[in-house]
């Protein structure tokens, strides 16, 4: 059902770098690529995460209560994916562990322009 998420960046190749770096790990590259917009994941057909800079050429600005939620198969690899994340520059708003005793497991980022981020596990 969903196409794409689009995140709003400052700086389009730290976005891309970011995104495709951490990404990378689930088999997912910059798909397509239009200079103000890219769109990053495994396939056109799949959903696919997209940066962009504002269309109206305003500043960014990461929205209150807006999250991307990427569901990477394991625990194990939320935990891969929040530390990596952490690596190539984003900040912790909430370290890897369980949320809802067998039912969710989740970490939280921010990335470099501010956007929030979730890797989580059901079961």
């Amino acid at each position: 059902m969903i196409g794409y998420v689009t995140i709003g960046v400052s700086d389009m190749n730290r976005a891309k770098q970011f995104y495709a770096d951490l990404l990378a790990d689930l088999g997912a590259k910059i798909l397509m690529d239009m200079e103000r917009i890219a769109f990053i994941g495994n396939s056109m057909g799949a959903p696919m995460l997209a940066v962009c800079t504002p269309y109206d050429q305003q500043p960014n600005h990461p929205g209150n209560g807006n999250m991307v939620a990427i569901n990477p198969g394991s625990k194990e690899m939320v935990d891969k994916l929040y530390h990596k994340a952490v690596e190539l520059g984003a900040t912790c708003d909430g370290e890897p562990g369980q949320r809802i005793p067998d039912r969710f497991y989740g970490a939280y980022i921010r990335d470099p322009d501010g956007n929030k981020v979730a890797f989580f596990h059901f079961g």
